[in-house]
């Protein structure tokens, strides 16, 4: 293990030291792919998905047993994005099994072997573009042969997987799921963050995905165990964290993993050995994080057209919002009608400037919001 100059770590994976808890969930996952069952994980976004799917696959049992892949396919816009990017995944995660492992894939994959090459040391090269994936629905078809062909089952994590209802391919999700149906050496975890997207999906009886996987859904890390977890890395580095800290954070936070972990990297880089934090020394954390993020923030607002502008300044301000095309939210904030706010909010949830669940409105970046309500 290597050691972090910061051990709040706020992008990527760097072992079960740095990873809070999630003991629960890890063996959920563990459990339902043992028993044979495909996974929908469903949380907010930056709730901390991706790295639960990543500290799972680093466990040293599913390592031995399984080839895992695993891909974000948030900025895809089509198919042919999806098959390259699990095309590309699948050659560098096999890379370290050697040339074995690598020529079964190769072999498969013949609608992109002139894309592929080997050094003389065996050393693969993916060198396929985009234009260069002629068929996709062929080259996907030759994905699922060669996770059906591995000398070791597979595991393959896609993460954003309602960014498929947006492709321009006909009846994507149908084409998919059958091939998941019949892949017997392969099982899947499909994650997302936009719960209604996703519900509709595995829980619409229309839908080809229906019951055809066991739903988790991933919550706030209780406060107490991300209090002491939080405390342990703080007194490993000769620093100490006062009572109250956490609890200050997670008022802000509202739990969510990532602005836990920023506010906590930055209550961390601020505290010199033998210091303490204390309670006070949060509300300087937001600012400094706000002040770094303000000119991103400017110019985001900057860009949006006028009514989306003003629509998401006052849903920052008014908080998680249901009536949003109420009356008194469209007369509280001088709004143009409720047709226009209609209207803003569906360019606003396009954009992901905004969330929807469970009929509540709220700006995605927590930090976003308390920028807007410091500045407007």
């Amino acid at each position: 293990m290597r050691t972090q100059s910061n051990p709040f770590i706020i992008s990527g994976y760097e072992g079960a030291h740095y990873f809070c808890d999630r003991a629960e969930e890890t063996a959920q996952l563990e459990r339902e792919i043992a028993n044979g069952n495909n996974v929908a994980l469903v949380a907010t976004r930056r709730m901390g998905k991706s790295g639960l799917i990543q500290h799972y696959f680093a466990l040293p049992q599913i390592r031995e047993q399984y080839y895992t892949f695993f891909i974000d396919i948030y900025d895809t816009q089509s198919l042919r994005e999806l098959v390259q990017k699990l095309s590309r995944e699948i050659l560098m995660r096999l890379k370290p099994y050697g040339t074995r492992a690598l020529q079964r894939f190769w072999e498969t994959m013949r609608s992109l072997q002139p894309g592929i090459t080997f050094s003389p040391m065996g050393e693969p090269s993916f060198n396929v573009q985009i234009g260069d994936i002629r068929e996709s629905e062929a080259t996907l078809e030759e994905i699922f042969q060669y996770l059906e062909t591995a000398d070791k089952p597979c595991i393959v994590a896609i993460d954003e997987f309602q960014q498929i209802s947006t492709f321009p391919e006909k009846n994507i999700e149908a084409k998919l799921r059958t091939y998941v149906q019949h892949s017997h050496n392969a099982q899947f975890i499909f994650s997302g963050s936009q719960r209604h997207t996703m519900s509709a999906m595995f829980m619409n009886a229309s839908r080809p995905f229906y019951q055809s996987v066991s739903i988790m859904h991933l919550d706030a890390i209780d406060m107490n165990t991300y209090d002491a977890f939080a405390k342990s890395l703080f007194s490993e580095r000769n620093r100490t964290l006062a009572h109250g800290v956490t609890e200050a954070v997670y008022a802000i936070s509202r739990g969510v993993t990532w602005y836990t972990q920023k506010l906590f990297n930055t209550l961390f880089a601020n505290t010199a050995e033998n210091e303490s934090c204390e309670p006070n020394h949060v509300n300087d954390a937001l600012n400094y994080v706000l002040k770094t993020q303000s000119y991103n923030y400017e110019e985001m607002l900057f860009r949006l057209p006028e009514k989306q502008k003003m629509v998401l300044i006052a849903l920052a301000k008014n908080g998680a919002t249901k009536a949003i095309t109420s009356s008194a939210f469209v007369n509280q904030y001088k709004l143009q009608s409720a047709s226009s706010v209609q209207s803003a909010i569906r360019g606003l949830l396009e954009k992901d400037f905004v969330t929807l669940e469970q009929g509540v409105y709220s700006v995605y970046d927590i930090f976003m919001t308390y920028w807007i309500q410091s500045h407007y």
